[in-house]
């Protein structure tokens, strides 16, 4: 049953992504030095931000993504947290003056929010970034100089040792795929088709030391599905998955792979001339119920999603097929780690876990890949938390010393929380009392104070 206390502006809908946990916020707020439970680690300076989609009063996206882009934000500051506010990104398509097909400014900017170069960069992987500022009002589009003159992916990744981020644009129409370095300093310096590659969904991918991890699978574009997602399972697609160095041509070496999606990578890392790539592998049964959600279809948060799992792929430059294993049975999605080793080989991840096997999160696993352990905070059915983010500490020796930073949703109060956990126990450090409810979302990152 709809809680209609908490249906879009008073309309009666069963449209899941604009109802309950996902119901947008129909305003823009700020509120000033909140109430803290606990002791926020003074090292936290800066900023916590969460994109999302949230369209407008009155507007019914056909399925989750088309919602409009809906930053939350807190600053945090010696010990205290400062602010929060949510602003929409102002894009054409928010304000209803896009220029219609082929414009790269018609963006929702909901996916994902990062810092490159000094730059707070919306994404949303079929468009052009936005960039925000340190406040979270909109600056405009952002084309890095204008060199970028395709959509950007909303997964790019920044390599922790070189600074260079790495990122791609794909297309249900050739060129497939899109390679792009950026440096440092944000000037693009590479930009390479992959002629080989599909019409797949191509939402992440990885990096290691020296190669490009690309994931052509199971999911393909397909213009003439209705009522929703403009992508379906094809049994006949050959999934596989791709490696390419960083450096010299574009050449892919493809191993095959069994049939499945992977939405969210964890990481990959080179280990004696093999690589290892880790990420929650959905099964075609997941992948149904998982897009009839997102697009509105009969779907209840609570059906079955048990093939979402923690999947391991190991590539070998000498085999033409990937050897593959579940790593857990537990449904997880949202994937993090300590990026300070992103692209090597780490020992511990994390994800948001489906402990029911729903479509509602209800914790967060922390995985340690020499022991096989896996640990979970504590939770129940009513505080669904977001992704978590990780953030090193300060003065850390190991791998998991750090904080996981996540916004955790109360159903049955209509409240939500910022919970800071210790990234090594899971024991929770502080929670921030939010002034408002914020509903699911999707991606966020940690901007220190020294990167802007």
């Amino acid at each position: 049953m709809v809680n209609h206390s908490l249906a879009w502006e008073g309309v009666l809908t069963s449209l899941p992504y604009i109802s309950d946990h996902y119901a947008p916020v129909a305003e823009e707020r700020t509120a000033r030095e909140l109430r803290v439970r606990g002791t926020l680690p003074k090292e936290l300076e800066g900023r916590y931000l969460r994109n999302g989609h949230n369209p407008k009063p009155g507007v019914t996206p056909t399925h989750w993504f088309k919602g409009s882009g809906m930053i939350h934000g807190l600053r945090l500051r010696e010990g205290r947290a400062e602010w929060y506010r949510n602003r929409w990104v102002r894009t054409p398509l928010l304000e209803g003056v896009a220029e219609g097909h082929g414009d790269l400014t018609a963006s929702v900017a909901g996916t994902h929010v990062i810092e490159h170069a000094g730059r707070l960069l919306a994404l949303q992987e079929a468009n052009l970034p936005f960039e925000i500022d340190a406040e979270l009002n909109t600056v405009g589009a952002y084309d890095f100089g204008g060199r970028l003159k395709t959509n950007m992916t909303a997964h790019p990744k920044e390599d922790p040792v070189t600074g260079e981020l790495h990122f791609f644009a794909y297309s249900p129409f050739p060129p497939h795929l899109i390679y792009y370095v950026a440096s440092p300093r944000g000037e693009i310096t590479r930009q390479e088709v992959v002629e080989d590659a599909g019409p797949s969904l191509m939402h992440d991918f990885a990096i290691t030391e020296n190669f490009v991890v690309w994931i052509d699978m199971s999911v393909i574009f397909d213009a003439a599905e209705t009522g929703g997602l403009p992508y379906r399972w094809h049994d006949d697609y050959a999934p596989r998955i791709g490696v390419m160095p960083r450096m010299g041509p574009a050449e892919v070496t493809w191993h095959a792979v069994e049939p499945g999606v992977l939405l969210h990578v964890t990481n990959a890392y080179e280990d004696n001339g093999r690589i290892v790539l880790d990420g929650p592998r959905f099964d075609r049964g997941a992948w149904e119920t998982s897009s009839k959600f997102w697009a509105g279809r009969p779907a209840h948060p609570e059906t079955p999603a048990v093939g979402i799992r923690q999947h391991r792929w190991i590539l070998d430059p000498a085999a033409t097929i990937a050897k593959e294993e579940a790593v857990d049975d537990l449904v997880v999605d949202f994937p993090a780690i300590n990026n300070q080793v992103l692209g090597r080989p780490n020992r511990y991840g994390y994800a948001v876990a489906f402990p029911g096997g729903g479509l509602h999160r209800h914790g967060i696993v922390k995985y340690d890949n020499h022991s096989g352990a896996r640990s979970l905070t504590s939770g129940d059915e009513h505080h669904i938390p977001g992704e978590a983010v990780f953030v090193p500490a300060e003065n850390g020796t190991a791998e998991d010393d750090g904080y996981l930073l996540t916004i955790v949703s109360d159903t049955r109060r209509h409240a939500s929380e910022f919970i800071v956990y210790d990234a090594s126990t899971l024991d929770t450090v502080a929670t921030v009392e939010l002034p408002h409810r914020v509903p699911g979302g999707i991606h966020g990152s940690w901007i220190p104070d020294a990167d802007l």
